[in-house]
C-alpha cells in the first residue's frame, strides 16, 4: 500500500527484455534504500513492483508482460516517480493507493495557470464513473485532487512543489499516463451492486 506522495525521482538505468517480460534496474535518485529488502514493494510510476536485488543507490525489478501491456513509462533512460511501501505508523499525506494501475489516460492539455499548471486528462471511458470532483486520483503514482470532471475528461491543478518533486513537469498534450482511481469508489460501487440485488430479492 502507498500514499501517492513521491519520495524520489529515479531513472530506468537498464532494461532487459526477457521474452514478453522484462528486468529493469532503476537508479534510486537519492531514495533511501537502507530499509528496503529483497521482496519489498516499491511503486514505480504508480505501479507496485517487487525489489529483486538492491545496491545502496539502485534496485532491480521483474516486470510481467501483463504489467507492460497495461501501463506506460517503462523505457530505457526514462525518469520515474518512486515511493516505498507505506508503513502502518507513517502519515497518510495523500490517499490510499494500491499500486495497481486501472488504466492509461492521455493528456489533453497541460498549461500554466499562474505559478501552477492545469492538467487535463482523458481517462478510459470505463473509469469515468469512479472520477469525481474533489475526489482523489493517482497519475503516474502521484496523489492528486480532481478539480473538474466532464465526461471522461478531468482536470487537476499541479502546484510548484508537485512539479518540482515529480516527473509530471515533463508532461505535454498527447502524453500517456498511468491512472489509479480511488479504491473507495470501487468498494462503494461493489457494495451498491449487492445492496441492489438484495433489495430485489
Amino acid at each position: 500500500m502507498f500514499t501517492g506522495i513521491i519520495q524520489s525521482i529515479g531513472r530506468i538505468h537498464e532494461y532487459e527484455a526477457r521474452g514478453a517480460d522484462a528486468r529493469m534496474v532503476i537508479a534510486g535518485g537519492g531514495l533511501d534504500l537502507s530499509d528496503v529488502a529483497p521482496g519489498d514493494s516499491i511503486a514505480v510510476n504508480g505501479v507496485c513492483l517487487t525489489a529483486v536485488t538492491l545496491t545502496p543507490d539502485s534496485f532491480s525489478v521483474d516486470v510481467s508482460a501483463e504489467t507492460l501491456r497495461c501501463t506506460e513509462g517503462f523505457m530505457p533512460g526514462a525518469e520515474v516517480n518512486l515511493e516505498k511501501a507505506l508503513r502502518l505508523a507513517d502519515r497518510l499525506g495523500g490517499h490510499l493507493v494500491s499500486g495497481h494501475v486501472d488504466g492509461v489516460g492521455t493528456v489533453h492539455r497541460f498549461v500554466p495557470v499562474g505559478e501552477s499548471q492545469l492538467l487535463e486528462v482523458d481517462a478510459p471511458r470505463e473509469l469515468a464513473r469512479y472520477i469525481l470532483r474533489k475526489g482523489s486520483i493517482t497519475v503516474n503514482g502521484v496523489s492528486l485532487t480532481v478539480n473538474h470532471v466532464d465526461g471522461a475528461r478531468f482536470a487537476l491543478n499541479l502546484i510548484p512543489h508537485t512539479l518540482e518533486m515529480t516527473t509530471l513537469k515533463h508532461l505535454q498534450a498527447g502524453s500517456r499516463v498511468n491512472l489509479e482511481v480511488d479504491m473507495i469508489a470501487r468498494y462503494v460501487e461493489r457494495l451498491a451492486q449487492f445492496t441492489n440485488t438484495t433489495d430485489k430479492d
